[in-house]
C-alpha cells in the first residue's frame, strides 16, 4: 500500500537547496526504492487529457536543448493542492537531450519531446533548487487552477 508523501511547501528553503546526486547503492537501497513506488504518475485534472509517464529518472541532466524556449501554461504540488495549485507561464524547450539512471541504477540518455521535456525540466530544475516562478516572464499570467481549467483547459 503506498504511503502519503509530505508535500515540500513554497517557501520551505529545502526548495532552493541543490539536491545530492544518488550513488547505486542508494538508488537501489530499500527506501529509495519505496519512495519511487510512493511517486508513481497519479492523473491529475489539470492535465486530464495525458497518458501516464511512467519512467523513472533519476540524476537527471539536460545535456542538449533544441530550438528556442517557448512560452507554457506550468503549476506545482508545491505551491498548492486541488483548485488551490498556482499556474503561469514559463519559458521551456520543447525538446531536450537527457540522461539518466533509471529505478535499477542502469543509464539512460534520450532526446524527450512535449508535455514529458517541460515536466524533466521542471523536475530537474527542483533538483537545482530552481522554482518554476522563476521563469516566469509575465507576472500576469499567474492564475490558480480552478482558473487555469476554465479559461485555458476550456479552449
Amino acid at each position: 500500500m503506498a504511503e502519503i508523501l509530505n508535500i515540500t511547501r513554497f517557501g520551505n528553503p529545502i526548495l532552493r537547496q541543490i539536491a545530492k546526486r544518488l550513488t547505486r547503492d542508494e538508488i537501489l537501497s530499500h527506501d529509495t526504492q519505496s519512495l519511487i513506488n510512493n511517486m508513481r504518475y497519479k492523473p491529475t485534472p489539470n492535465r486530464p487529457e495525458l497518458e501516464p509517464f511512467d519512467t523513472v529518472l533519476i540524476n537527471p541532466e539536460i545535456v542538449e536543448t533544441f530550438g528556442e524556449p517557448t512560452s507554457a501554461w506550468e503549476g506545482c504540488v508545491s505551491c498548492g493542492t486541488d483548485d488551490d495549485i498556482l499556474f503561469a507561464q514559463v519559458l521551456r524547450f520543447k525538446k531536450v537531450r537527457v540522461t539518466w539512471l533509471d529505478e535499477y541504477a542502469v543509464s539512460h540518455e534520450e532526446i524527450i519531446e512535449g508535455f514529458v521535456a517541460q515536466v524533466v525540466q521542471h523536475e530537474t530544475d527542483h533538483l537545482n533548487g530552481v522554482l518554476f516562478v522563476d521563469h516566469v516572464q509575465d507576472s500576469t499570467s499567474f492564475m490558480m487552477a480552478d482558473e487555469y481549467r476554465k479559461r485555458i483547459l476550456s479552449k
